[in-house]
């Protein structure tokens, strides 16, 4: 995978997890109102930390992804190097 396909993966992952945090505050209202079925609110909380996570793993792996191939000293890729 080529490193914008993968930097464009990662910023359609931190889109959904921003959908996500505000999906878990709207489930931890009404857990906090006390409704009455709050599996549906324990499902959307177990699923928008899902997201969370996998957000943050691509984040970082991009991240190291990024850092390796800029490096001082390495040679670039020739499919980077503009004339």
């Amino acid at each position: 995978m080529s490193l914008i396909t993968q930097a464009r993966l990662t910023f359609r992952l931190g889109i959904l997890s921003l959908c996500a945090v505000f999906l878990s505050l709207l489930a931890l209202t009404d857990i906090w109102h006390g409704e009455q079925d709050l599996t549906l609110e324990w499902r959307a909380l177990q699923m928008a930390f899902g997201a969370i996570i996998v957000f943050q793993f691509a984040a970082l792996a991009t991240l190291r992804r990024v850092l390796r191939e800029k490096e001082p000293g390495r040679v670039e890729n020739p499919a980077y190097v503009r004339e």
